[in-house]
């Protein structure tokens, strides 16, 4: 549903000489509904405007995009257009330049227009966005970068950009991925910085004067824009951002980082990045395929101890191994058990794919507070890691767990059924997919299940379980009335006849899935969920929703 005001704003904003015209005329209230309509509707010229006159301090996308009074649609929570976040980002460029030329310049100079448009294709090569952003072919080159009148604010000036919370899955032609973002948002910034030194090397030629050193005229006053935005990086994109971050301190737009990702870095380059990072602002850290190990990890997680706000800390596939421990080796795991309890804040580890057979106890016995995240999928765990995590203070403070790849069929069955008890208090989220879990094992697990009465996600799939089986599980845990998304395995019975037995995770990745029988299956699930009034529940067997679950919306 939308209001009659969010109707009239998406007729404003769908033609961009008449909302140039009637922006010194509306109210600033208005322009967070035009900004909605204008980003919803990919008016891409009106947006840009939008920014470069925004009238308030911070421009937020998780204020702006999300459900509202006057659109019940929650922007934020879809693919981000690429058109629409290029069009906000050369907005913020416009304005800043635009502010830079007029506190450092008596007089706009003439090649001010020129100026700004080598920064539109340093931003966006190959004219990626001209059709889309500049006006059409015949109107006046001025609408492109507007007048004096057009850049007179209602109220403060733009101090804050925050582009955090857009989502980041399946990209399509017209989405824009993190990286993506990275990247421009990385071009932007030193593009700003080549602009504010031709300003300012101008601005000291006429404080000098043409005849004397001596004439006084005031120093320009600050302009800056602070970014706020989750960085991805890889061994692509390094480059430019770290030269982005370097000139941080001085640049009139700066990165504020608040969740960092880089994958496939060296430790060099990690250590490199991590330096530029405010120490304050960033609350999540994700090193992954970066090959580190344990003496890699030595390495790097002193400096992720000055992250005083850090909650989470992902390591997946760090390439670590327990197993075989050398004096060395042993030496490396205390001290990164010991880097771990520095972390005071520290809510959410994922050690994914990490050989810890054993080392639970060691590495998080002495953390500060408990965790309420644990990922320790393909970790190899044993019955005695299990009877830690059972015992410990992290197991009735844990919303979020994931245990996938382990074998919890054999020796970790029980064990694994006491963590669960432990846990079912507080418990959100579960993860077992690919656990080797049958229809016999799910029974016995059923009844620790269903006193998790606050789960809210369920993921087995990847078990070889029978159709019986998944129905079973339906039945019992229908009453579990916060349980909305569960991803479960296509049914050993909907396979072929080639299957072997027991099948490896593999065999039912791989296998041939008869689609006739898996649709009469799938239809019983759903006729079962509304027989039991339970239309909102989700079971699937698409593993792309598993990927939107995130600690940080639990």
């Amino acid at each position: 549903m939308y209001s009659l005001v969010f109707l009239c704003a998406q007729k404003v904003v769908s033609h961009y000489t008449t909302l140039q015209d009637a922006l010194d005329f509306l109210p600033k209230e208005l322009y967070p509904v035009l900004f909605k309509a204008a980003f919803m509707d990919k008016r891409t010229p009106s947006l840009q405007q939008l920014v470069q006159t925004w009238p308030f301090p911070v421009l937020s996308f998780q204020k702006l995009l999300r459900k509202c009074q006057h659109c019940e649609r929650a922007l934020i929570r879809e693919k981000p257009n690429k058109l629409c976040i290029q069009a906000i980002i050369l907005g913020v460029v416009t304005y800043l330049i635009k502010m830079l030329e007029d506190r450092t310049c008596s007089k706009r100079p003439s090649h001010f227009q020129k100026s700004v448009q080598i920064s539109v294709h340093h931003i966006y090569p190959a004219g990626a966005i001209e059709q889309k952003i500049q006006l059409s072919k015949g109107r006046s080159s001025r609408r492109i970068l507007p007048e004096s009148k057009n850049m007179q604010f209602k109220g403060q000036y733009l101090q804050i950009l925050d582009m955090t919370g857009l989502q980041d899955e399946g990209q399509g032609p017209e989405s824009m991925s993190l990286w993506s973002r990275t990247v421009t948002l990385a071009k932007a910034c030193l593009d700003v910085s080549k602009q504010q030194s031709k300003c300012l090397k101008r601005s000291s030629k006429r404080r000098k004067g043409p005849y004397s050193s001596s004439v006084a005229l005031p120093a320009p006053q600050p302009v800056s824009v602070d970014v706020w935005v989750d960085l991805f990086v890889n061994s692509t994109s390094y480059v430019v951002l770290k030269d982005a971050l370097q000139i941080n301190s001085s640049n009139a737009l700066r990165l504020r980082c608040r969740d960092f990702r880089a994958e496939e870095l060296s430790i060099a380059s990690t250590v490199g990045l991590l330096e530029f990072l405010d120490p304050a602002g960033v609350r999540q850290v994700d090193l992954r395929f970066n090959n580190l190990g344990l003496s890699g990890l030595r390495v790097v997680l002193p400096h992720l101890t000055k992250f005083t706000n850090l909650a989470s800390l992902k390591l997946p596939y760090s390439n670590i191994d327990v197993r075989r421990l050398t004096v060395g080796m042993e030496g490396n795991l205390q001290y990164f058990a010991t880097q771990l309890s520095r972390l005071s804040c520290l809510k959410e580890l994922n050690l994914g794919s990490s050989r810890l057979s054993g080392k639970l106890r060691q590495l998080l016995g002495d953390l500060q507070s408990p965790l309420e995240s644990l990922e320790l999928a393909f970790c190899y765990l044993l019955p005695n890691d299990f009877a830690y995590l059972s015992q410990s203070l992290h197991t009735s403070a844990l919303k979020k767990l994931d245990l996938s790849g382990n074998n919890l069929s054999d020796s970790l069955l029980q064990p694994f059924q006491g963590l669960l008890t432990e846990a079912a208090s507080t418990l959100l989220h579960l993860d077992i997919m690919e656990c080797r879990l049958m229809d016999t094992h799910l029974n016995l697990l059923l009844p620790a299940l269903c006193r998790c009465t606050r789960l809210r996600y369920l993921g087995v799939f990847g078990n070889p379980i029978s159709a019986k089986g998944v129905k079973n599980l339906l039945h019992k845990t229908v009453g579990l009335l916060d349980l909305q998304l569960v991803i479960y395995p296509y049914p050993v019975d909907c396979y072929g006849d080639d299957l072997p037995w027991p099948p490896t995770s593999s065999n039912l990745l791989n296998g041939s899935v008869d689609e006739e029988k898996f649709s009469r299956v799938s239809n019983e699930l759903q006729q079962m969920l509304l027989s039991a009034n339970r239309g909102d529940a989700i079971w699937t067997t698409n593993l792309c929703r598993h990927n939107s679950l995130d600690y940080f919306s639990l």
